[in-house]
């Protein structure tokens, strides 16, 4: 199979959006609800490689009742941001890290890797093109959502020989429009998110279907998100629907579930332990037990609960709830680690603070 370099061509969307309407929808854009007006693509076969990288104009893919990704579920994706910093430049947080988590999904499921330079072109492809769509001001941004799915038109349980790659962008508002707000998480303790063996570990649509109904469940209960534990004893915390998990403990260390092969291995989680060690707290991955949630929190030793993900970047975690019981986090309010930590990682992405790391990358002026 023989890749070549990465070069996409250019199709100008003729029926973009003006400039008004853009200004309407990036004043107040949400989260998933407006798309831009262009889209990438490529097409992967073996005999091919990658290959017909192109930015298009945004719109419907035409799909065969018979392509094989609504059949059999072959298909991975990943979520970044593009923050615009104070003198007006476009950067990346850690895409790097993105690109070699998709690589990793796409063994797991049988596809084709991207190479790096690929994921990394597309996306700079992409906003290039819709530059004026990334929001500027608070915590907005411009939501990245690459992904790739088997296109061959077959039934039949085998991996696809043809595979589609795309990367579509959506303006983002703040997650907490109105200031970071606690959530209450529902216990799951009839479903698993994912099982040993599984796809867990792989950021693909499946893992968060099989969330879905629980986290029904968890809404029926007054709960923001459903917590799972892991599918052989029920007993280890592995993580949310669609966030990873850390408890900070009285003695201000912080802990966080170690990967397992069924937790995904998030991006803001990675690097939320660098920052916590940044801010001088021991960060300690290992298996945390139900009960040591429950107890912890209830007599103290663990002062504060936290998710993390790209989308809210750290969310503060008031209480568990499950069936017959309840126990609070701390005071039920964000705590003071948990608003320093997301603090220190926002003022990173969004340029107000020094990139110790070099995590950011910069593509636009």
């Amino acid at each position: 199979m023989n890749t070549t370099p990465f070069a996409a061509t250019f199709t100008r969307n003729d029926a973009a959006r003006s400039g008004e309407d853009r200004a309407a929808i990036l004043a107040d854009p949400g989260f998933g609800n407006h798309f831009t007006d262009h889209m990438f693509l490529a097409e992967w076969t073996p005999d091919t490689g990658w290959a017909d990288a192109r930015v298009v104009p945004y719109g419907p893919l035409q799909i065969d009742p018979a392509t094989a990704v609504l059949h059999y579920a072959q298909e991975i994706f990943e979520g970044l941001k593009a923050y615009v910093h104070e003198d007006g430049s476009v950067w990346l947080f850690r895409p790097e890290a993105n690109a070699a988590r998709m690589q990793r999904s796409a063994h797991r499921l049988a596809l084709p890797e991207l190479p790096i330079d690929w994921f990394l072109g597309s996306i700079e492809a992409l906003v290039d093109a819709d530059r004026d769509w990334i929001p500027a001001g608070g915590e907005k941004s411009l939501y990245l959502r690459p992904f790739m799915f088997a296109s061959e038109v077959f039934l039949g349980v085998r991996p696809s020989q043809h595979v589609t790659y795309s990367v579509i962008a959506s303006p983002a508002g703040a997650y907490f429009s109105g200031g970071v707000q606690a959530v209450s998480i529902w216990l799951s303790s009839e479903y698993s998110r994912a099982g040993r063996g599984g796809t867990g570990a792989a950021k693909c649509g499946g893992n968060y279907a099989a969330s879905l109904l629980p986290q029904q469940e968890a809404a029926a209960h007054g709960c923001a998100q459903v917590a799972f534990l892991d599918s052989t004893e029920q007993k280890w915390i592995e993580e949310l629907g669609g966030m990873n998990l850390y408890f900070v403990h009285s003695d201000g260390s912080i802990v966080t579930p170690e990967l397992s092969g069924s937790i995904l291995e998030g991006v803001t989680r990675d690097s939320i332990m660098q920052i916590g060690r940044d801010l001088g707290h021991e960060v300690v991955e290992r298996r945390v037990s139900i009960d040591e949630w429950r107890e912890g929190a209830a007599d103290g030793t663990i002062s504060e609960v936290f998710a993390c993900g790209t989308a809210a970047v750290v969310t503060p975690v008031a209480s568990l709830k499950w069936e017959g019981g309840e126990v609070v986090s701390g005071d039920g309010e964000p705590g003071k680690v948990t608003t320093d930590i997301r603090s220190a990682l926002v003022d990173v992405q969004y340029g107000r603070a020094e990139d110790r790391h070099g995590w950011m990358r910069r593509i636009c002026s």
